[in-house]
């Protein structure tokens, strides 16, 4: 596992539980407005530092009483080749929940890890309405994508899907036309765009949604979708 980083203790990443978070190196997307820009690169620079799997299971075992579980996050950890073997690790030898956060593009992989029971909680990030990822989706990932939500919203998995709203890529539209396409899904999330260690140097100058521009799309996603929520 190509491991960048640990937070040790958070309350907010993993709904109703104590839980680290585990951040992955690389993705296959590369978001203007991602805010852990310095894990996109599959390969790491000279001045960073992977933090070895031994650190992080010591780390497990020394604090896991504190601990209801662990959130894989990245980066993007499906495109780590031994995702599956790091998990049951942290279930079988550590007792300990997961949740894993994730772009959805390998439908493949990620219809393996639901299948052997390995994710408590899945979060899923909807970047755009499908007609728009192409500005952001290598040819080919769109089709896993769409392929990896029928498979969730069919599932009995306990999940969420999300959309972090830029002002100059989301608008009203886009709400509805990602709740659209997500339509049925139990519990889907707003997240407020936050310009900080953004990818796109311009971006850390935006504007982040007023409350009252993230209520409107609250109601417009409403109208499709069972639980919508705002996460600023």
């Amino acid at each position: 596992m190509q491991l960048a980083g640990l937070q040790k203790t958070s309350v907010i990443d993993f709904p109703d539980q104590i839980s680290a978070v585990v951040f992955t190196q690389g993705c296959n997307f590369h978001c203007p407005y991602c805010h852990n820009s310095q894990l996109i690169p599959m390969k790491i620079s000279a001045e960073q530092e992977l933090m070895p799997e031994e650190y992080f299971f010591n780390f497990l075992k020394q604090r896991k009483a504190l601990l209801d579980g662990v959130t894989i996050t990245g980066g993007e950890p499906l495109l780590q080749s031994d995702l599956k073997e790091f998990m049951l690790k942290i279930k079988k030898e550590h007792q300990l929940l997961l949740k894993l956060d994730t772009n959805a593009a390998n439908f493949k992989k990620l219809k393996e890890l639901i299948e052997s029971d390995l994710i408590d909680y899945l979060a899923v990030d909807i970047k755009f309405s499908w007609s728009s990822y192409q500005q952001l989706a290598p040819p080919g990932l769109l089709s896993e994508i769409e392929r990896s939500v029928e498979l969730i919203i069919n599932s009995d998995l306990d999940y969420e899907f999300r959309t972090t709203v830029v002002p100059g890529l989301h608008d009203r539209e886009e709400i509805k036309k990602i709740a659209q396409q997500i339509e049925n899904a139990e519990n889907y999330f707003i997240q407020n765009f936050r310009p900080v260690n953004t990818l796109a140097p311009e971006l850390r100058k935006q504007r982040s949604f007023a409350p009252s521009e993230l209520q409107e799309f609250k109601v417009t996603a409403d109208k499709y979708l069972k639980n919508v929520h705002i996460r600023n």
